[in-house]
This record gives structure tokens, sequence and C-alpha cells, in this order.
């Protein structure tokens, strides 16, 4: 009753009383009353979009003051010391790395700039997810970087809230709060597709309710208290949640919530029933036939119970207000208003930690229900939005570890995450595997689901203390190793031997974001916490369940040592978690490594993998799993790609050389060529055969076995470098590649920094500057714009490029040929090293650590030995397969093994397996197995092989040295049985070994000391091989270093290349060998050799004293002949290959030249002003479609390729010289009124308000805004041979870049770009004859002779296929322009209006030539240079549709302007009068009158015309000085004025001349400057144009003063003929301003932009826009005019076409260029095309952030910018750039 009065009531009162009620001590009635008048109000019953209840909650918190003041008074209470505004995704923010703590830290743009950053490493960046300012937040950054306003403890002045002004909110927000969730309680149902539409609707109309919730967290610190107070009461929540007994609605709602509830846990209620049922087999482990999907459930319930927080698994609880509204915000997906609520309350401390927790408490749910998401992405975003709000903070994150199980909860909701999508492994024993892995084709991991998830776990391991958490927790770190091995071995691939696979699965990239973000990343993380001793503990407790987990994995996969063939799968997290922390152990703890390495079979096992890897890179490299598709490729680029190779190549690496130092070195040689598939392939004999490998395949897989070796020996980024070591060979190796740009180069080292490498000493900046030069930003000629690049320093190329590191690192295999060509070129430039390609170098290596100086025992055994001395034998003798990059690679194991010598240890030698079990080499030392003689060796070769007829006819001595060597053999093999007895203890070495060299000898090479019985030898054959294998007995006596210094002398063709006494010639010079080819490497290696022993030494000196015969040994002559003619071929064929392509670039060279010619392709005299020569009689064209030569003839016309195009260049010009300013404040304007085509518009317009319009018509010309430009490439054609180009272009399918139906096209010859052909009038030579004769006639003769010439009437030209061309070109420039730049008379369409026009193209064309030649005809020039002129043609074109147009001689101009004509009283009074001579445009005039008379025009008739108007124009001179003058001025002259004064003042006046080229007109038109030098050049370029035009004598003495008055030339009285034209003008009232013409515009300029481009980001980025008044999605602003456009902005489409097409039309006649705001990007609109022009705002390095990615500030390039504004001034956007699109008018 009661709520029902109050509700008539005005709100303001009643809410006024109610206050008065509620202060009172007793204040029972007016709480009672209150909770009444809510229950009314607040009845969740009503539809929530009534705003009714909303209104009263407004009134009744603000009392009675209104709603605003309420806002304003409490702001002024506001305590907080935090800015913590919330944004969402695409919002611009800062981070700033000196100041952040956490990485995650940012800053809204007002913080930022009210703080002080300067020299700080800051960046702008658009945010992905949504933030909060952490400015005044000093867990997050320093306090130095908080701005002004949260520097100062704003909280300590505050005075402290009246108790009175918040008691009302509350009384009603509780009430308030309830109600919003009733709302939600009652929308929610279960999601389906049809709910989900339902949830959004619900929401919709919650939004005025959350928006008022979010207004409230605006009000400051007091008001957030009172909510917080309110969220967090539980006493509250009891009372409210379940609503009153009697409220069936509220009861129906609590049920709807409970139900909900239920099945929040993280197993539902239905799994637990399951669970219930599975619980017996958990034990048993040898569960029946279950398939993989039992697998993953049993392992789900051993987790599950496993786990030390059950609640993580059970249903969810609520205790406050707070916890429901999370629960409801993740059971509505995250919906962003509520998202920013939350976030906003965060400035509140107690709010803070409470919803950290909460949101812990309910972080498996969301979890849960991110995994059923249909928007899966955007929610994702609003969970980390959230998250890295809470988790940034370490003693929040720590606080949350500690009390609510964050860790556990964080890997139990990742394991159960990933348990959804388990599927049994294929590796190895696909039977039997126990082992289950990841689909990586599950939505789960192709969508990223996981990563907020992981993303956060990443986030809290950054924090020390909660990571220790990790790492003390054993039980912990088991279940993450649980979590790692479901990644181990995923993504298997198996390679296809017969057909194509069908269906190329592109899940490769799933599986390796996979690894990288949810294995390896985590591991970085915590690798950073492990550098001190102080950690050693935790690292050996990870390397124990590493170590567990992996024996583990090998019998769940059923592994013992053999692989299964053609399997390969590149991730192995749980290797490289082990191997990583060796490394960190070793490298940081000072850790033994022998501590943490298991036994011996356990290494092998661990090795299989990641050998298996890299063999598989060269087998995909090879071709050989061709079939299963692209992807494999993909999976091995990505697998080295940068930022994945510091996860994956390298630790792979850095664990095959921990086991290589362990295992013995034969033992593990062999394994490698053994996996590599090469084993028969090292074979002394000529043919083998290889059962694995086809014959292309061998090489290169033998290059990659030999490549794999050397990167083993000598790679050394976990094996002694420091850090900074690192960071510079890495910077290095990229820079070798290819110039990089600052960003790309930080890009791809960077993984170094995530991964836990940070440099000691030295910053990047530091580094690169230490290694690299920096090249600025160039123009190359084609117009295309390099950026800032940094190249490698020329001592950087001399001293540290390292091929190996390159090799490592290249993603394609063309990185290293090119980082090989730039190596080259350098050498040649420094004059190195000048003939032939020369090899990659040979790199010193850092020392290795010692614990890992077993390594180089690799180098100093006999296997590879062998290995290296068979294939030097078989490079000797050109044996198929061998390369240059085999001997290469063996070089350099050679001289790493002489660099990296082996220190004996007295106890290997009595080792009993180390005792001579076969005799190649007497010991493992490389050093003195150089020079050990190999005599003879027995090898197993097909029966046909050549070696076999040799041996059939042994000589005599042949054969006692064969039987000889049987019984050694004999003798030996006794002892080779025992050795083999008692090397039993390693079952698996002597294994590997003896299988290596049983195969070794059966299928390919072995020793004849190789002590094995001839019964061993024929046991195996290969199935089904066909031919037999037969042993055979091969004569070598060679040692490797005789094989070494035949090498030698076969590579430089050269007969004892080196001559005994070498060495001592060498060592007056020890770096010579740095940098060369074979020869050098060799040479360098027999050096060393020589210096490290004396016997190598004595052995060198006899090998080279030997005179070696003049022929080659019998049995290698025809081979050796053969590669000498292959080599001499191919030294030709390379020398041709030369010569062709120096050929083609001299060719090419020429035609630029000639291209770029100034010359028009008319062979006509005299470009040059006053020259005069005659050619031939004809003119000849060239037709580059058919290439036959001939004239331009009425049948067969020819033409000049043109582009047409509409410009208001012209139009654009001012009359200041300086650019206008972009305004970049709301106070700065641009008044557009000031330009050239304005000016011109309103003079028009003010012409036809006073005279007759078809007299203005040819008074004026127009063409300033849309006249039309005709240029040309120079290149010409046949009219019909173009007519079938295009023909042909319209039947091409290939895409291109223009539109053939609009008549455009590219140019056949140049490619320049073209839209139509203007023909060529057929000339003759009389013509110029004509032009050039003397004339002696007088003015007044020649004036009547003018006259007669323009009586002439025009005539129609006969119909012929030039004529009709002619037709074409002039529709064609009609329609190159709008309507509306045609038509300015009153009539549109009429006659008037198309005379115009013509004359104005050749007026713009004209106009536009000067502009180029920099405003000069005399001394300009230059830029016209640059192109060619098609102003002949074009003209004659114009000229012969003029002549069509008679012009009454009453109103003939030409009369009024010679003749005193007698006054004429018959015009009709209503008639308009004509325009007065005095207001004509005479370079208007000058055109008509050349284009309308009969061609070919006579020289001294031009001269006639130019002196007639030139009269005219100095009189309008006159008349417009004379108008300036004030009365005094006035006075003075009519008192004072003769002829004398007059021609004394005259400097003073303007100049005005008129230019004729011999077939092309120009003129030019200059006020004075009082500037000494300026009008210096204008006298010396008006006497200049005055003697070209016959105005003067054309060479005046420069002694004598010239004046312009003396090139007047009356025909009549001068006076009379003055006073006649002005008549015309007096008695005009409101016309003098006409007499001024603004003949003076400054060249044209685009706007003038600031510095800075944070200047306009900051004012345009945020600009409504004109139209539509909304912040544009894409601003763009014109750089012509400066207007603000939006860039595909629907709102402002017009008639179907979108603002910024819109806008070029009418500002630039169809070109516009605009600078996007938020990409800082130029596009270029040319017509229906648009093109990415680049931008002209840089970094600080010379590069361009399109998209502003970086977000680092920009800075104007001004020389790009001068290129932007030369290439729209002279229109060659078309020619060069070269990436046009349509745009669809959606631009």
């Amino acid at each position: 009753m009661m709520a029902a009065l109050l509700l008539r009531r005005d709100k303001k009162s009643t809410a006024a009383h109610l206050k008065s009620d509620l202060n009172r001590t007793d204040n029972s009635s007016g709480v009672r009353q209150l909770q009444e008048l809510l229950d009314s109000v607040l009845n969740p019953e009503k539809p929530p979009a009534d705003t009714e209840a909303l209104d009263w909650c407004k009134c009744l918190i603000a009392g009675e003051e209104g709603f605003e003041e309420f806002c304003k008074t409490v702001r002024s209470y506001d305590n907080a010391t935090l800015c913590g505004l919330v944004w969402t995704a695409n919002f611009v923010a800062y981070r700033c790395r000196t100041c952040g703590i956490s990485p995650c830290m940012s800053l809204c743009a007002e913080c930022f700039n009210n703080g002080d950053h300067t020299g700080h490493d800051f960046n702008m960046f658009r945010s992905q997810a949504g933030g909060a300012c952490d400015c005044g937040d000093s867990n997050v950054m320093r306090e130095t970087g908080f701005c002004r306003r949260h520097r100062l403890r704003t909280g300590e002045n505050v005075p402290s809230v009246p108790r009175d002004l918040l008691l009302m909110s509350e009384m009603v927000l509780p009430r308030f709060i309830i109600c919003i969730i009733q709302y939600l309680r009652d929308g929610y149902t279960e999601p389906d597709t049809s709910a989900e539409r339902d949830l959004q609707k619900v929401l919709q109309q919650l939004e005025p309710q959350i928006t008022f919730l979010e207004e409230l967290t605006k009000m400051g610190g007091a008001m957030r208290t009172v909510l917080t107070k309110i969220l967090t009461n539980q006493q509250t929540f009891k009372d409210l949640s379940m609503g009153q007994e009697e409220n069936v609605f509220a009861k129906k709602n609590y049920e709807n919530y409970l139900s909900a509830l239920k099945n929040s846990g993280l197993v539902s209620v239905e799994e637990k029933a399951q669970t219930g049922a599975a619980e017996p087999t958990r034990g048993s482990e040898t569960g029946e036939d279950q398939d993989g999907q039992s697998i993953g459930q049993r392992k789900r319930v051993k987790l599950s119970s496993s786990t030390k927080d059950p609640s993580i698994m059970d249903s969810l609880k609520h205790k406050c207000f707070l916890e429901e509204l999370l629960f409801w915000t993740i059971k509505y997906e995250f919906p962003q208003k509520m998202v920013t609520f939350l976030l906003n309350m965060l400035p509140d401390q107690d709010y803070k930690i409470t919803f950290t927790k909460t949101f812990v408490q309910h972080y498996a749910f969301i979890m849960k229900t991110l995994m059923k998401s249909q928007e899966s992405d955007t929610m994702s975003n609003r969970i980390v939005h959230i998250s890295v709000q809470l988790f940034s903070n370490e003693d929040l994150a720590r606080h949350v570890t500690e009390e609510c199980q964050l860790l556990d909860i964080m890997v139990t909701v990742l394991l159960y995450m990933m348990e959804s999508c388990l599927i049994k492994s294929e590796l190895q024993d696909e039977e039997n595997s126990r082992h289950v892995v990841v689909n990586c084709s599950e939505a789960l991991l192709k969508n990223n689901t996981y990563w907020p998830l992981v993303s956060d776990f990443i986030n809290i391991l950054s924090h020390q203390s909660v990571a220790k958490k990790f790492l003390e927790d054993h039980s912990l770190l088991m279940l993450w190793m649980s979590f790692v091995s479901f990644f181990q071995g995923m993504n298997l691939n198996k390679r296809e031997l017969s057909e194509h696979v069908e269906f190329e699965s592109q899940t490769y990239y799933a599986a390796f974001a996979a690894e990288l973000e949810a294995c390896a990343q985590p591991m970085w993380g915590l690798l950073t916490h492990c550098k001190v001793k102080e950690t050693q503990e935790y690292t050996k407790t990870v390397v124990r369940y590493c170590l567990e987990t992996l024996q583990i994995w090998f019998d769940a996969i059923g592994f013992v040592d053999e692989l299964a063939p053609n399997q390969v799968t590149f991730h192995l997290p749980l290797h490289r978690y082990y191997a990583m922390f060796l490394s960190k152990a070793v490298k940081c703890q000072g850790l033994d490594l022998e501590s943490l390495l298991p036994d011996q079979e356990m290494l092998m096992r661990i090795m299989v993998h990641p050998l298996q890897i890299q063999a598989s890179l060269s087998e995909i490299h090879s071709n050989m799993w061709v079939r299963n598709g692209l992807q494999i490729k993909g999976q091995a680029m990505t697998y080295v790609q940068s930022h994945f190779c510091n996860s994956m190549i390298d630790p792979d690496i850095f664990l095959l050389q921990v086991c290589a130092s362990r295992l013995d070195p034969d033992y593990f040689i062999s394994s490698v060529f053994e996996r590599f598939k090469v084993v028969d392939l090292l074979t002394m004999a000529s043919v083998h055969q290889n059962t694995a490998l086809d014959g292309e395949q061998e090489r290169p897989m033998l290059e990659g076995a030999l490549t794999f070796l050397v990167i083993l020996s000598s790679l050394r980024i976990h094996l002694g470098m420091a850090d900074d070591e690192i960071l510079r060979a890495e910077m290095v190796s990229q820079l070798c590649m290819n110039d990089r740009t600052h960003s790309s180069l930080l890009d791809l080292v960077s993984s170094l920094f995530y991964h836990g490498i940070v440099p000691g000493s030295c910053s990047f900046e530091e580094m690169l500057s230490a290694v690299a030069d920096f090249k600025a930003p160039v123009f190359e000629l084609g117009g295309s714009m390099q950026q800032g690049m940094y190249t490698p320093k020329a001592e950087v190329w001399e001293k540290e490029f390292d091929p190996i590191m390159v090799i490592l690192r290249t993603v394609y295999r063309r990185d290293v040929q090119s980082a090989m060509d730039r190596y080259s070129a350098f050498l040649k430039q420094s004059g190195m090293h000048t003939t032939g390609n020369p090899w990659p170098p040979y790199k010193e290596r850092t020392p290795l650590h010692p614990c890992y100086k077993g390594l180089d025992r690799l180098l100093h055994c006999k296997t590879l030995h062998i290995v290296i001395f068979t294939l030097l034998y078989k490079i000797w003798l050109d044996h198929s397969n061998m390369s240059e990059h085999v001997l290469c690679m063996v070089l350099y194991l050679i001289e790493l093994g002489l660099d990296n010598q082996v220190e004996e240890d007295k106890g290997d030698e009595v080792r009993p397996s180390e005792h001579c079990h076969d005799s190649w080499f007497p010991g493992t030392n490389l050093l003195s197995n150089l020079h050990h003689v190999i005599n003879y060796v027995r090898v197993r070769v097909p029966e046909t092989a050549p070696e076999v007829k040799r041996e059939r006819e042994p000589p005599a001595s042949t054969s006692a040295e064969a039987s000889n060597f049987g019984q050694n053999s004999r003798r030996l093999t006794g002892n080779w049985r025992e050795n083999v007895r008692e090397a039993q203890v390693f079952s698996l070495v002597a294994e590997r070994r003896r299988k290596f060299q049983e195969i070794i000898n059966r299928s390919s090479t072995e020793a004849s000391q190789a002590v094995r019985p001839k019964s061993s030898s024929t046991r195996w054959v290969p199935p089904g091989t066909p031919p037999q294998l037969v042993t055979e007995i091969l004569e070598i006596h060679e040692s490797m270093l005789s094989l070494l210094i035949k090498l030698h002398q076969k590579l430089s063709a050269k007969q004892n290349s080196l001559s005994a006494t070498w060495l001592e010639d060498m060592d007056a010079n020890p770096n010579r060998h740095a940098h060369g080819d074979g020869i050098t490497a060799i040479e360098r290696i027999l050096t060393k050799a020589a210096t490290r022993s004396h016997q190598s030494k004595r052995s060198i000196q006899e090998i080279c004293g030997k005179v070696f015969p003049p022929v080659a040994p019998k049995k290698n002559s025809p081979t050796a002949k053969k590669t000498m003619d292959k080599e001499e071929r191919r030294q030709r064929a390379r020398e041709r290959q030369q010569k062709l392509l120096a050929e083609f670039a001299s060719r090419q060279k020429s035609f630029m030249e000639t291209a770029m010619d100034v010359e028009s392709p008319d062979t006509e005299a005299a470009m040059d002003l006053g020259a005069s020569e005659v050619k031939e009689s004809e003119v000849l064209y060239d037709c580059v479609i058919c290439g036959q030569s001939g004239p331009s003839t009425e049948d067969r016309p020819t033409g000049l390729v043109v582009l047409l195009q509409a410009s208001s260049v012209l139009g654009h010009r001012c009359k200041s010289d300086e650019a206008k300013k972009l305004p970049t404040t709301d106070e700065e304007r641009i008044y557009p009124a000031d330009t050239c085509g304005a000016a011109h518009d309103v003079r028009l317009a003010l012409m036809q308000s006073f005279f007759k319009d078809s007299s203005c018509l040819q008074s004026v010309s127009i063409g300033w805004d849309g006249g039309v430009y005709v240029q040309t490439c120079g290149h010409t054609l046949h009219i019909d041979c173009h007519k079938s180009y295009m023909e042909s272009l319209r039947n091409d399918q290939v895409m291109q870049g223009f539109s053939v139906d609009k008549g455009e096209f590219t140019c056949p010859l140049c490619r320049q770009f073209a839209n139509s052909v203007l023909p060529c009038r057929p000339g003759r030579s009389t013509e110029v004859v004509s032009w050039h004769m003397p004339s002696n006639k007088k003015t007044s003769v020649l004036v009547k002779e003018v006259e007669d010439l323009q009586e002439q009437l025009g005539f129609f030209p006969t119909e012929s296929n030039l004529s009709k061309e002619m037709e074409l070109v002039i529709k064609d420039i009609k329609n190159t322009t709008q309507r509306k730049y045609m038509d300015y008379g009153k009539n549109p369409g009429s006659p008037d209006n198309d005379f115009l026009f013509m004359y104005s193209v050749a007026r713009t064309n004209l106009e536009l030539e000067l502009v180029h030649r920099g405003g000069n005809l005399c001394s300009g020039g230059a830029s016209g240079a640059a192109k060619r002129s098609c102003l002949n043609q074009l003209f004659h074109v114009l000229a012969m549709h003029m002549r069509l147009y008679s012009i009454d001689s009453a109103y003939n101009p030409w009369t009024r302007l010679t003749q005193v004509a007698p006054s004429r009283d018959n015009c009709l009074d209503d008639e308009r009068p004509e325009v007065p001579m005095l207001f004509r445009d005479c370079p208007s005039l000058l055109i008509i009158f050349v284009l309308t008379m009969p061609q070919p025009l006579r020289k001294e008739h031009f001269i006639c015309l130019v002196r007639m108007l030139y009269n005219l124009q100095y009189t309008q001179a006159l008349a417009a000085l004379s108008a300036k003058f004030s009365p005094e001025e006035r006075q003075a002259w009519s008192t004072s004025g003769t002829l004398k004064k007059v021609m004394e003042i005259s400097p003073s006046l303007p100049y005005c001349c008129f230019v004729l080229y011999p077939r092309a007109l120009g003129y030019l038109y200059h006020p004075i400057i009082c500037c000494p030098v300026r009008l210096l050049l204008l006298f010396q370029e008006f006497s200049g144009l005055a003697g070209c035009l016959g105005l003067l004598d054309p060479a005046p003495q420069p002694s004598n003063p010239m004046y312009s008055a003396s090139c007047l030339d009356w025909t009549v009285s001068a006076f009379d003929l003055m006073s006649q034209w002005c008549s015309e003008v007096t008695g005009l009232a409101d016309t003098q301003t006409l007499l001024v013409q603004d003949l003076q515009w400054a060249s044209p300029h685009l706007l003038h932009l600031p510095d800075n481009y944070n200047t306009i980001f900051q004012y345009y980025h945020k600009k409504a826009c004109t139209a539509c008044k909304k912040v544009p999605k894409d601003p763009a602003l014109c750089l012509v005019c400066g207007t603000f456009v939006c860039l595909k902005g629907l709102c402002c489409k017009q008639h179907g076409i979108c603002e910024c097409v819109w806008h070029s039309q009418h500002c630039g006649a169809a070109t516009g260029i605009f600078l996007l705001i938020n990409a800082s990007v130029i596009i270029i609109i040319r017509g229906h095309r648009f093109c990415l022009w680049g931008s002209v705002y840089l970094d600080a390095h010379g590069e361009e952030d399109r998209d502003l990615r970086r977000g680092k500030p920009l800075f104007l390039c001004v020389e790009r910018y001068r290129v932007l504004e030369q290439q729209w001034v002279s229109h060659t956007f078309d020619h060069i750039n070269k990436r046009w699109g349509p745009h669809y008018n959606g631009l």
C-alpha cells in the first residue's frame, strides 16, 4: 500500500523523503518503506527493457540532487591511486619495456603522454583482447613511468566520504544486483543453436542495467568500495539469493540456477556415474581389448583421483554476489559489458583479491565452457583480458597459488582439456602401443582453443616464487610430464611408397604451435628460474622425471633399439625438456654432466629419434617423401624456422652431441651413416648396389650425412658459447643470407630473448652496430622504395662468416646459395679471391666446455677415418654421386679433427676392445692416421663391375701380394674373434659396431686388413638382387695425405701442383689460406698436418718430391680425362652464359636509355630553341607490334601509344610557394578558395553574369580541374595492329591489372600503361621547309593575311581511316573526364562548350609541360627530359576537330585586336555585350587562333599572332597596374605621362611571352618578384624568349638594358587601339576585378605534413567523420586538400560509391592520394584502380610500419614525400607503381 503511494509521487521528492527517514536514529520505517518500494519497482517479473526501474534506482541513489550532480560529488571523494581504465579490442594503448616489470604491462594514451618516456623502449599497439591501464600499480611497472596524475599519491589528500552520501546506494544496490541476477537465471537455457540467440537477446535487454553498473564503477574509489562490500557480503547474498518464500517466480529462478550449478564441476555428474563403474579397472593396467578411447578414459580416472584438491572436480558453490555474477558471466560466454564491469572494479584492492580467488575457483568451469563454445576465439580473448590483469601481479599470483592451489588447478585442467582429444599412437609398434597422443586434427588444437589456459600458465610461471612452488611439488611435476608426453610423437608421418597421398592434411601447423606454446614456452619459463647454483635441486628433479617419463614412453611404444622404418615425428618435447635442463645445469649451475646422464643403453635409445629427424630432413630434401605432398616439406621448414629452431632443432642437436660425447664414437658414426641409408655407397668399388635409395637420392643423402656430422662436431651453441657470442653468431648468420631490416632481424633472433638467452654485456642494438652497417632507405630506378637495411661489415665477412651456422638456420636452400654469392662478391670486391668460386670458409670454433670434451672423439675414430679415406679415393677417381659439397664437408671434418685433438688417456689404451680389431689404421688419432698408407682393400662388387675384369688377369707381382694378403687376413682372424668375445660388455655397442662393419664389408668397403673371414663376407645377399656379388681385391697404395695431394693436383689441373719445397714457402704467409677454393682448403689442411706432426711433414715432402708420371695411373686415365673434359666443358658453358648475360644487360641498358630519351618520335628538326636542320622527305615510324617501318598514311595510319588521364593538379596550385599545413588541432583549417581552380571558376562565373555566354566561353580556358592530360612512352604502332593486339588481350584469361574493356593496355614494347592511340598525321618535309622560310613582309601585310586565312571555311576531311581514328581519339579524350568538367556554358552540350573544351585540352597540356619544366622554359627542362612529348600529334588532332567550327567574322576577336572599329550601336538592348578585349585571356586567344587556322601554319603568321597578342597582354598589364593605383598615383601619372616615362618604368611591368617549339607551343607569364637573383633570371628568360619569338632582335647586346615595351609592334595607332579597348571596360560597374588576371601560380604541392606521425595519429584516429558523425573504423586523409574521409565506410556511401573513391573524383578528377591513419600507408586511387604506394613515415631504422604493427615512433621521410609529390605532379603513378587492382567503388 505504502509502495503504491510512493510510486505515485514525484521520484525526486520521494528519494529526498526516504533519505531523511533513513538518516534518523530510528530508521526502521524508512527501511520498511524503501524495501516495499523496491519490491514493487525491482520486480524481476517485469520485462528488463522497462527503464522505469532504472530511473527509480538513479533517483533513489542520488537523493534530492540530480544523478549527474551526484556523480560529480562522489567523484570528488575518489581516493584511487591507480588508473585502471579498461579497454576492449582494437583500442590503441602503449607498452614501455623500460618501465615495465611485467611483460604484459600496458598504459592508456593519456597516461603514456603524461608520463616521461623519452629515450625508452616503448611501442604503441592495437589491443587484441582488451586490457587495462597499469599506471599507478607499482607491482607491474616502475614508479618512474607513472604519469603526473598517478605519480602523486592522490588518495592521501582526499577528504573522507560523508556517511549519508552513499547511504541510499548501500540500501538500493544489493536489490538492483539480485534483480539482474534473477534476470540472468531466468533467461538461461542450456545452449543449443536456437538457445544461443536467446542468450544474446537476454543480454541485449539487460544492457542498460549493466551499463548503469559500469557508470557506477567510473565514479571512483568511494563508490567502488560500496560495490565491493555489496558484492562480497555473504550475509546479503544468503538473505536475497533464494528470494522470499511466497515468490514463485524467484523460486523457479533459484531452481534454474541450481540445475545450472550441477554440471559446473570439471567432471560432470554423468561422467562421475561412469567413473564409479570404471573404478575397479583402474589398478589393473592390462585392460583386455581397450581401444584408444578407453585408454583416455582410464587415464582421466587415474588423474582425477590423484589430484590434491578434490574440489577442482566438484560442482561449484557460491557464497556471494560476485561469485554468482562471475558464474553467469561464464555461462553467457563473457559478454563484453559484464567483463568491463568486473574489470572496472579492479582498482579496489579488496575486490581484486576476492575476485582473483573467485576467478581461480571458477577456472576449471571457465575452460570447460570454452571447450564447448561456438565462439571460442572471442571467448578466449575475453578470458585473457581478465586473467592477464590478475596473474601479472606476482604477490597476487603467489597468494592464490598458496591459498587456492592455482597450479594444481591449471595443470589438472590442461590435462582434462587434452584428454578430450587423445588417440592411440601409431609410432613404432602400432599394434601393441600403449601410448596415447593428442589428435592434431581436433578443433581444440586446430583452433588453438587451449591458448588462454597456456598463456595464463606461462604468465604465472614468469613469477619466481610461483615457479619455485611448481618445481618443488614433485607430484605436480609428474603430472606435468604426463601432460608433455601427450605431445611426444604426435602428428606421425608415414612415408608413402607407392601412390601420392590423396588428401594432404594441414594439421602439422597445429602440432608445431601446440608444442611451442603448450610445452616449450612453459619450459623456457621454468628455465629462467634455474640459473644459479642454489636451484640445482630443481634441475636434478626435472631431469630425473624427464628420464622416468622417457623410459615409460619407450616401454609404451615398444621401442628397444631398432626404429620402425619410414616413420618420422618432429615432436619430441620430452627429449627437448631433458636436453635444455641438461644444458642449463652444466652452463649455469655448475652441475657435473655425468651425474645427470642415464646408462649407455638408455643414451642409445634417447639418441635414436632425434637422429631419425635429422636423417628425415635430408630424405625430405632429397625428394624421398614427395608422395606425401607439400605438407611434409612444410614440416621440415617449420622445424628449422627462426621461431621454432631454439625449441626444436637446437635441443635435438645438443642432445645428439651429448650422446656422441658419451657413447662409443665408432658406434655413433656407424649409426649416422646407417640412419642416412648411405652405408652401401661407402665402397671403394666404382659400382655398388643400394637397396634403400635410388641413384639420384644417394648424393644428397651423403651430403646430408656429412653436413650433419660437421654441424654436430662444430656447433657450440650449448657447448660453451656465452650468451653474447650466441646472439652475435645468430645475427651474423641471418645478415649473411640477406641484408635485413631492423625489425625482421629482431624478429628472426627474438626467440633467443624469449628463450632465456639474455645478452650479458651487449644489448641487441650494440651488437647490431658491432656487426653491421646501416644502409639508408633509397629509391631504385623504377620507383620501388627500399627500406633501411643492415648489411654485414667487411670484417664480419672476413672473420665471422660461418657457413655451417647458415646451413643450420636456413629455411630455404636458396638462402645458403645467397649467402655464398654475397661472400664471393665480397671476396672479389676486396681482392681476396678473384678467380673461380670460393668455397665456404673454415671457421675456428669456441673451445668445448670440459663436460663435452668427449665429442672430439667422433673426429678421432677409425670408422670415420675409413669413411673419409674411402670418399677421398672415390672423389679422386670420379666415382658417381660424388660432388664438390661432399669433398668440402670431408675436408671440413679433417680440419676439425686436426684442430680438436683428443688428449690421449692412458686408461684407454689398455681397453681390450680397442686392440686392432681391424687394421685399416693403427690407432684412432687422425694426425697419425693421415699418413698411414693403405695397400689393399677387399670389396664386394657385382660381376659386371670393371674391377672384376681387371682382376681376372692379374700380373705376376700382384698375385704374390694377393696371396700374402690372404695369409695376413687369416692370421688376424682369430685375434678379431677374441676381441668380439671380450667386447660383449656393452652388448648394443658391440652389436651395432659388428653389424655396421659386417654390412660395410659385405656390401661395400672393407680393407684387406679388415679381418673378416671370407665366410662372413658371403653370408648376406640382399633378397632379389639380380647380379651375383663377388669379392675382389683392389690395389690402393695410398694414404689420406697422398689422396689430398692428388686431389690438389686434380683441382688445380696441373701435374706436380705442389713442389717439394712449397711447405717452406707457406710458413712465410700463414694467413693466406683463410679464404679461397678447394685448392686453398687442401693446402691449409696439409700445412696444419705438417706443423702438428713431423711424420706428416716428411710424408708430404716425400709425396711431393716424387715426380708424378706425366700420364695418370692407367686405371683412372679415361675417367680423369673425362673429368678434365667435363670441367673444361663446364667452364666454357659458364663463360658462354656470362657472355650472354652481359650482352643481355647491355641491350637492356641501351633500351632503357632510348626509352628515357627526350626526342619526340617524329624526326622533326630543332627541339632546341632556334635550331633549324631539315631531315629526310618523309617521317617514318616503327610499329612495335609487327616490327615494320614506314610512314603514316590515310589508309594505314600509325599512332602513338598514349595515356589519357583527367587531372586537377593545375587547379590545386596556390599563390604561395609554401605548401599548406595539414591541420592537427581543432583550431587549424585549410581554406580551398585560394586555389587556381577556384579562382578561374569565380572569374568565369563573374563574366557569365555580365557578358554574352558564347563570348565568355572563348575568353578563358577551363581544364584547371579535370583537364585531360596526354602523355606517351614514345612508341608507335599501326592502328590495325593495335586493334588485333587488343583483341588478343580480351581473349587472354590471365588476370591483368587493367581493364581491356575500357581500352586499357600496356605498351607491347616497354609495358607502360596506356589507354589510347593518338594518330600521327602524314608528315612531309615541305612543311618543315615552309616553316623555316625567311620572311621580310611588313606586319600590316601579315595581319591582313592572317585575317584572310581565318575567314577560309573549315573543310570536312575526306572519309578515311585516319579521320575515323581522329574522331575516335576525340571521343576518348571527352570520355576521359567527367561531364561537369566540360559543361561550363549556359546551354550544356552546345558547340561553344565543345569548342572551349577542345582548346582547353591544348592549354592544360602546355601548362603541365611548363610545370614539369620547373616553371621556366629556358633554364628548365630537366624534368621534361624524362618523358617524351606528344604535343605535336595532339595539336593536329585538336586542330582537325576545331576547324569544323567557324567563328562568325562579326565576332572575330582578331579584328578587334588589330583594327580600330567604328562604334557598333546596332546591339539589341536585351542582348548582353561581348567580353571586352582587356578581360580576355591572351594565351587562350593564341591557342584558338593557331588551332583554327589552316594547317600547316607558317612561321611569319605565327609571329604576327604573337606580336598582336603581346600588345594586348602589355595593355592588360598596364590596365591591371593602374586599377591598383591610389588617386594620388593616378594623378601623378596622368600629368607626367609620356611614352618615355612608360619606356623607363617598364622593367617593373610584368613580362609576358609565348613560346613556340617547331611543332609545340608553350607560353610563360611572370610578374616581377623583388629578389635580385630571380629578377636576373627573369630578364634572361624574357630576352631569350622574346628573341626566339621574333619580338626582338635575336641577339640583343648584353650591355644595353632591355625593356618589355621595346617588344611592342603596333599596326594601327597604339593610342586609338588602346582607347578602344579601354572604352569597352569603362562604364561596366563591378567588373573591375576582371582586369587583374592571376597568371602567377606557384608549383603544385601536397600538404605539408608534421615530422612525427604520432601528431597525426593522435588527432585523427579518434576524430569523428564529418558526414556520419561516427569515428570511422578506417579513417583516411586526402593529402591534396586535407579532407578527412572514411575508407570503405558504408555509412558515407553516395550513389553506391564509397567516400574515398567519391572524394578522388571530386578533388583530383579520379586521382586520389590518401594517408590511411591506422596503417601509416598511402593508397593511390586512379580511376577504377588503386594501389598501395607505401609509407612516407619511417622509424628510426628507416623502416615502414604498415598497419602500425610494431608501434615504434615514425618520422617523415622527406625524400619519399618528395617522390610522391613528383609522381603526382608528373602524372606517373600508373607507370611507376606496378601492383594495381580494381577497387569496385568500395574504398
